[in-house]
């Protein structure tokens, strides 16, 4: 009888773990919300365009023909290329406080309103309080279509690089 109950309580005891470990697991939902898809052939040249990953800000510029002409090494260790075209991808969040700055596109600059941060057009900082550039998301590139939440080849170069956390 002392088996019989030690098998039923073994047995119990094991369904249990395995319905506490499938709660614990986030729903396929959950999962596929952690990616967003950027089809880059619809954005204008030299236009912002803000998406949303994640409930974050995501910048997305594409740059004119001026602004590769006179991008620094930095500016272009920064850049990212999809479909023959170049980008500046960020987080649209101030690096100093999480503050969304706001875009002049006559300057082609960012302004922290709060603390008065300011970053160029390729998100690096201008002017301080901010301690470092725009962050990049994680993103994997696959023909014209940019995937934020996936790491790819590109964004694991920059991330070893230190150009983005």
């Amino acid at each position: 009888m002392g088996k019989a109950f030690g098998a039923v309580a073994g047995v119990g005891a094991v369904g249990s773990l395995v319905a506490m470990k499938k709660s614990w697991d986030p729903l396929p939902s959950v999962k596929a919300a952690g990616f967003t898809t950027l089809d880059m052939t619809i954005y204008p040249e030299g236009e912002l365009i803000t998406e949303k990953w994640r409930g974050k800000p995501i910048f997305v510029l594409k740059k004119t023909a001026e602004m590769i002409a006179s991008q620094t090494e930095s500016q272009k260790a920064r850049s990212v290329t999809v479909g023959g075209s170049e980008f500046m991808i960020a987080i649209g969040l101030c690096t100093h406080l999480g503050c969304i700055p706001s875009y002049n596109p006559a300057e082609k600059s960012f302004l922290c309103a709060c603390h008065g941060g300011m970053f160029n057009w390729a998100g690096e900082v201008t002017k301080v309080p901010p301690p470092r550039a725009f962050d990049i998301p994680p993103f994997k590139i696959e023909g014209n279509n940019m995937i934020l939440g996936e790491v790819g080849p590109e964004y694991k170069a920059m991330k070893d690089s230190g150009i983005t956390l």
